[in-house]
């Protein structure tokens, strides 16, 4: 190698480190991959997605193979630096190449191509892959040698390498990844989504309408009373029974005999003829099983009941629906008058408001996870029945009782959430 100028060493050299710094950022790219973007590439046909993937199903290998070529150019660079040293200025030479050497290697050879890596996985990682999947056919032999005394390592310590780098995400995984596409996704949209996934925490009891508001027929009234009930209900289907709630007959669909009662040809039996059989479900039934027996039965409303079979609620498909896409409204002062805004900034509460209405319709953080409503968290906080003019502190949120009704909390007034220090002294 006397003849070779120094040069030319050089060049080679450069070649040797533009090698180095391939095998060391691709490998950082190709681990850094998002491998459902990759999934997602890959099924729309993109040629460097598919042999991306097809690299990573087997990391063991490609890792084999990477290392291989990167501690092969090493040593090279090593071997070619000391000559060039000892070439140029003999013995010392040799030491001040090596001295130089660590320093480029950790720079252009690891720091930098990694970090670039790192912040451009995919442009990196998709055209190294084009080059490694041939290039892993024709070093097999060796990958495999290595891959045999390493695997065979591994496994004495129990540690299993057959398995794929892609694994499935959680509940709490998915709902993370969710809540970081904020870029990307719209926040209606993001909200949606987390909606849906929610819909396997909250219950039938958590959205349910309570029993003493839901709205229905009695057919021990008057017929007359019934029929102009019928002409000023505001819902579509509306529960049927006698004398209470509690001995349900059934619902009814108004739109299949509203031409008959504006006519006056409705007649009582012709009423009952159109009465569909109740439908019940557990208070502890979540959202998502909910949706799915509302789509099996063609159901649109359901009434919840207790484990004693006592009648506790209603639900509506609009209730579930509202738990995906959101109220629909967003106007405090419309929720069902239970919310009433004042000019210092407080609301006045209806004391059987669902916590988790109050906090949508407000973007508060009472804890929903106890008591549904506002009576129960109130008497939960004091263990007995507050006299008006109470004041007490949940979560932050300062609540005054303001009327008591039939041993329970009527109506509150809520004050907005007080900042960190106040809350603390």
């Amino acid at each position: 190698m006397d003849e070779i100028s120094i040069g030319t060493l050089l060049l080679v050299l450069l070649v040797l480190f533009f090698f180095s710094a391939f095998f060391s950022g691709s490998e950082t790219a190709l681990m850094a991959l998002n491998r459902y973007r990759l999934r997602h590439l890959a099924n729309n046909g993109h040629r460097g997605a598919k042999q991306a993937q097809s690299l990573l199903e087997k990391p063991d290998r490609l890792i084999g193979l990477i290392l291989l070529g990167n501690n092969v150019v090493n040593l090279l660079i090593a071997q070619l630096a000391a000559y060039i040293g000892y070439r140029m200025h003999g013995s010392v030479g040799i030491l001040i190449a090596n001295l130089i050497l660590i320093f480029a290697i950790l720079v252009f050879a690891e720091l930098t191509p990694k970090t670039l890596a790192a912040l451009h996985s995919e442009k990196i990682a998709l055209p190294a892959a084009r080059i490694y999947k041939p290039l892993l056919t024709l070093m097999y032999p060796f990958v495999w040698v290595a891959n045999f005394f390493s695997n065979s390592l591994l496994r004495l310590f129990g540690v299993k390498v057959d398995k794929s780098i892609l694994t499935t995400l959680s509940h709490e995984e998915l709902r993370t990844a969710v809540n970081d596409e904020g870029t990307t996704i719209s926040s209606e949209h993001q909200q949606m989504l987390l909606g849906v996934l929610d819909l396997e925490k909250v219950t039938a009891e958590d959205i349910m309408i309570p029993k003493n508001e839901i709205v229905g027929i009695d057919l021990e009234d008057d017929w007359d009373d019934i029929v102009t009930q019928l002409k000023n209900i505001s819902y579509t289907r509306v529960p049927v029974y006698r004398n209470s709630i509690d001995n349900v007959v059934g619902f009814l669909h108004l739109r299949k005999f509203i031409l008959k009662i504006l006519d006056k040809d409705l007649e009582r039996e012709d009423l009952e003829k159109l009465i569909r059989e109740p439908y019940f479900i557990p208070e502890g039934t979540h959202l998502k099983k909910l949706l799915f027996e509302f789509q099996a039965n063609k159901r649109r409303l359901s009434l919840v009941v207790d484990e004693f079979g006592d009648i506790q609620g209603m639900v509506t498909l609009e209730d579930l629906l509202e738990e995906i896409v959101g109220e629909f409204t967003n106007d405090p002062a419309t929720y069902d008058v239970e919310i009433h805004p004042q000019k210092d900034g407080t609301f006045l509460v209806d004391g059987g408001s669902h916590v988790r209405d109050i906090n949508k319709a407000l973007t508060w953080e009472l804890h929903a996870d106890g008591p549904k409503t506002i009576n129960g968290l109130i008497l939960e906080h004091m263990q007995s029945i507050p006299e008006p003019g109470t004041s007490v502190l949940i979560d932050g949120y300062p609540i005054e009782v303001v009327q008591i009704q039939n041993n329970a909390v009527r109506t509150v007034r809520i004050s907005p959430r007080l900042p960190q220090r106040e809350e603390v002294a």
